[in-house]
């Protein structure tokens, strides 16, 4: 059990990584074409990226009936409500603050998440307490420039983190359940009606805007949706709501890493200490985990 969930730590450690680069290529898409499209658009491709590995699964497991049952159908079209309304309000939030107390709030979902569970009434590992206020700490750090003032962007943001923290319990919920693949495609598809449907209503949509960030799209949509969305499902199956939070927050860190190679952007001294923080909660977690099963083989 332990090392299914080493391997289910390093799978979301991966999406983390492949979301981290993502920004990179959802800040030159933003140059050509507005978020909601560009957040439907991808979503979609990710769809139609994963549609053959889910229908494999289905038939590799001899399900007979629907494709996708009701309860699927449910659960994934709900995992892609919240997933829609956590991007949209992040979006939203975006327009009128900075770009780094929306990065650290946005962290705040590593503290949401254990404390639902709370409520809940699940239990929380108790290494993930001093792991998430480290990743806290170094998303300040990282996210956070000059005086944290307080904009009003900052509410829309903060809401977007409290979706996000629902949208991580709510895939370690219906994991337990559901084949995660099935669930991806179903949710790929509810995010990406919901968010073409926004773009239609309030942005303005040309063929050759969406050309132009063909490039972005493809990343996207095949990485960031179809392979690192996905992931974070599989990963969730073996993986605590709370450990999961704490892991994929490293995205900020990896968006750093790819700001700086890619956009050569300046990575500061605070940055770096903050970087440093983040992989320090992780490994903690990571060492946590490692012990436990040292000692298992000890008592074997």
């Amino acid at each position: 059990m332990i090392k299914r969930r080493l391997t289910a730590n390093l799978i979301l450690l991966l999406a983390a990584v492949i979301w981290g680069f993502a920004f990179v290529a959802q800040r030159k898409g933003m140059d050509y074409i507005g978020p909601f499209l560009f957040n439907g658009i991808r979503f979609l491709m990710g769809a139609i990226f994963i549609l053959p590995v889910a229908l494999h699964f289905k038939k590799k497991n001899k399900i007979s009936g629907p494709v996708f049952s009701t309860s699927e159908m449910t659960s994934g079209a709900l995992l892609g409500l919240f997933l829609f309304l956590g991007a949209s309000a992040q979006q939203i939030g975006i327009t009128s603050t900075t770009a780094g107390n929306a990065g650290f709030i946005t962290g705040l979902y590593v503290i949401f998440v254990p404390i639902i569970s709370i409520i809940f009434r699940q239990k929380i590992p108790k290494i993930i307490w001093p792991a998430a206020m480290l990743s806290l700490a170094g998303l300040y750090l990282l996210s956070v420039q000059d005086n944290f003032t307080i904009f009003r962007g900052d509410v829309w943001v903060f809401a977007g983190a409290f979706l996000w923290a629902i949208h991580v319990l709510l895939i370690g919920l219906f994991t337990q359940k559901h084949e995660p693949v099935s669930l991806a495609f179903i949710q790929f598809i509810a995010c990406g009606i919901l968010s073409m449907a926004a773009a239609l209503s309030f942005e303005t949509i040309q063929a050759e805007s969406i050309y132009l960030a063909w490039g972005p799209l493809l990343y996207g949509g095949i990485m960031s949706v179809g392979i690192a969305f996905t992931l974070q499902l599989v990963g969730q199956q073996n993986a605590h709501p709370a450990t999961a939070s704490l892991l994929l927050s490293s995205e900020s860190l990896f968006a750093a890493l790819g700001g700086w190679l890619i956009l050569n952007e300046t990575m500061t001294m605070k940055a770096m200490i903050g970087c440093a923080f983040i992989l320090s909660g992780i490994i903690l977690v990571q060492i946590f985990q490692q012990v436990k099963i040292n000692k298992k083989k000890v008592i074997v």
